[in-house]
């Protein structure tokens, strides 16, 4: 194939889903340079073990490595287990608490098992940011920090806003940016992914390599997933995310207490059903001759499939058919409040009673050992048995009651 056709088709597998590339020009070039010489570009992802799962808003990122190992290039996983004792504030308002120590290591080895599910292991780099970040002396902190300005990290809008409500802005949370610059100076990346609320960062660090000498890195940036309430990016924190280690009929359940309005967006970011595919599914939701149900059903098979196999999304798939054969989930489903924080444990038997499903705690336990009750279409088997607080829970006695869990904000 000619030089010019392998371009188009690795721009138009690079395009796909995502929110921007900077520069497209000099990524053309990087390709051109690729299809000359074979030497593979350096593709970087950095991620903070801030929790020790990989959900599936994580792999928005993570699909698009992968795309880019397949067009013969190599990816760096960068595990920021020194920036992640720093605390990221990005997207956010204030910064993330610092991880201790232990925490770091923990989350660090689970995103090392978990990236292979998704990542080619032969063209995948696992490093740690701690293996040149900590090594740097203060003077040469000094010297990477000597070529920004303050007024320019006050650019950043997440400080701006900050700043302009009053609230604190530690030193250290400036040196956040610089930091993740630096990894890139040290990879001689050639590109970098993250989510839209990185492009301040991305761009400083194509400033700074050129500073540094060095060609600056393209970064693409890709749409950020909503969770399950359908509202806030998805995060372990918040208690609204899918976990790709997520047992199957969990998995399931949460796709399926989906709000509709997110479908295609899950679709299109963390699956590969074809664009043509989709578009019939968003017009069938859309002219009413599809039933949303159906299409969460399809989602959450193909989601099942992707991480636990075929076998058992068919499995998965059957229990949900089996469990909700007569007419599906109901269409309001009462909700309850619920005072505490998302990951937060929390008795099936003492919600159940919250929520007025049962009137007594003996009540709820009876009806488990009855085999009667759910939580996000999972039988639930032991009178002991807790789960993690998230908003949209789902629980369910028998085949026609049933109860939404809202944390209170």
């Amino acid at each position: 194939m000619p030089v010019a056709a392998e371009i188009d088709r690795a721009l138009a597998i690079i395009r796909r889903g995502a929110e921007s590339i900077v520069s497209e020009e000099d990524l053309i070039h990087k390709l051109e340079r690729y299809y000359r010489t074979g030497e593979p570009l350096r593709v970087k992802l950095g991620v903070d073990p801030s929790a020790p799962d990989i959900h599936l808003g994580h792999t928005v990122q993570m699909r698009k490595l992968r795309q880019f190992q397949q067009l013969g290039h190599i990816v760096y996983f960068v595990i920021g287990d020194f920036t992640g004792r720093i605390g990221d504030p990005s997207g956010r308002s204030q910064t993330r608490p610092q991880l201790t120590e232990e925490q770091i290591r923990a989350n660090a080895r689970t995103y090392q098992e978990q990236a292979h599910k998704i990542l080619d292991p032969e063209r995948t780099q696992i490093v740690f940011n701690n293996d040149w970040l900590g090594q740097l002396r203060f003077a040469d902190i000094v010297r990477l920090a000597s070529h920004v300005t303050v007024a320019r990290m006050l650019e950043r809008d997440d400080f701006a806003k900050r700043l302009g409500e009053g609230h604190p802005i530690s030193m250290h949370e400036l040196l956040y940016p610089i930091a993740q610059a630096y990894d890139s100076i040290f990879l001689h990346a050639d590109v970098e992914l993250g989510g839209t609320e990185q492009t301040f960062t991305f761009t400083l660090t194509r400033e700074l390599m050129r500073e540094y000498g060095l060609e600056p890195q393209v970064f693409v940036t890709m749409p950020i997933l909503v969770g399950t309430d359908g509202v806030n990016r998805m995060s372990k924190s918040l208690g609204n995310y899918i976990g790709i280690d997520d047992p199957p009929a969990e998995m399931m359940g949460k796709v399926m207490s989906l709000p509709d309005h997110v479908l295609v967006d899950f679709y299109r970011l963390v699956t590969d059903v074809s664009d043509e595919e989709i578009d019939r599914i968003q017009a069938g939701m859309a002219d009413g001759s599809l039933n949303p149900r159906d299409a969460k059903l399809r989602l959450g098979h193909v989601l099942v499939a992707m991480y636990h196999g075929e076998e058992q999304a068919q499995a998965a798939e059957r229990e949900f058919i089996n469990v909700f054969s007569e007419g599906g989930l109901p269409v309001d489903i009462p909700e309850f409040p619920v005072d505490g924080q998302a990951g937060e444990s929390r008795s099936v038997v003492a919600l159940l009673a919250q929520a007025g499903l049962v009137d007594s705690n003996s009540e709820g336990r009876r009806l488990i050992t009855q085999g009667g009750v759910r939580v996000d279409g999972r039988r639930v088997t032991g009178v002991d048995e807790t789960v993690a607080l998230r908003d949209g829970l789902l629980l369910q006695i028998g085949r026609r009651r049933f109860a939404r869990l809202r944390i209170k904000a």
